[in-house]
């Protein structure tokens, strides 16, 4: 399995600690921000990994990644995203080096402690993605369960303003090659984006999502008040 990190963005949100580098290099206690996604892949045995970047700033990945080996990475490609295109166009430029492996994605401002070395291993076809309850569902995609069977996903709603549940799908999903195909297969939201909701919701038509709700500590890192979040757990968590 190969591991995607998906760093690109203006990270306008963040203005104007972005106007300097890129949002997923910005610190998180005393780490660079994309050291915590490249950790979470590693523990789980990917050593393979390609980081999707884009922006202004997309150098200063290679100063500060180099090779990637000093942090436990066999291999390290990068890919350029030129436009703001959304997840599923980042991950597209991903196809060649999948090299019709399977996936696992991770977007490069989530910090978690989650370990999902199992969920790799036992991984073998369609998808898999994790899911978290959050306390603000109208930033995320959220699941809509089956009443009839609560572990069956029926459809993903990209940032619902009336939310069918809290639980959030997190910026970490595994994949089978056939992504490639579903992305091919669908077309720009109102926003002028592909999104991976609409990805992911390929594999619900299909029978072919599965879900797991990710343990331990996890936060996207997007905003202000959830950098700051993810700085305290972290310096806690070192101390």
């Amino acid at each position: 399995m190969k591991g995607v990190i998906l760093a690109g963005g203006l990270g306008t949100r963040l203005y104007p600690l972005t106007k300097v580098t890129n949002k997923h290099l910005l610190p998180i206690y005393n780490k660079p921000m994309i050291f915590y996604p490249i950790e979470t892949l590693v523990k789980a045995g990917i050593t393979d990994i390609m980081v999707v970047t884009g922006g202004p700033h997309c150098g200063h990945f290679m100063s500060i990644l180099k090779n990637g080996h000093e942090l436990g990475i066999k291999h390290l490609e990068y890919a350029y995203q030129e436009n703001e295109g959304g997840i599923a166009d980042a991950l597209s430029l991903a196809k060649d080096f999948a090299d019709g492996d399977s996936v696992a994605v991770i977007l490069g401002d989530n910090t978690s402690d989650a370990d999902i070395s199992q969920a790799v291993k036992y991984f073998r076809e369609g998808a898999l993605i994790f899911l978290k309850e959050v306390p603000d569902p109208e930033r995320f995609g959220i699941a809509t369960f089956d009443p009839g069977d609560p572990s069956k996903i029926i459809k993903i709603t990209e940032k619902p303003q009336n939310p069918d549940s809290k639980m959030a799908v997190t910026g970490v999903y595994i994949y089978d090659n056939q992504v490639f195909d579903f992305i091919d297969q669908i077309n720009p939201s109102g926003r002028g984006e592909l999104e991976i909701t609409d990805v992911n919701n390929k594999y619900v038509e299909k029978g072919q999502l599965r879900w797991a709700e990710l343990n331990g500590y996890w936060r996207d890192s997007g905003t202000f008040d959830t950098l700051l979040e993810s700085n305290i757990y972290w310096a806690k968590k070192a101390s």
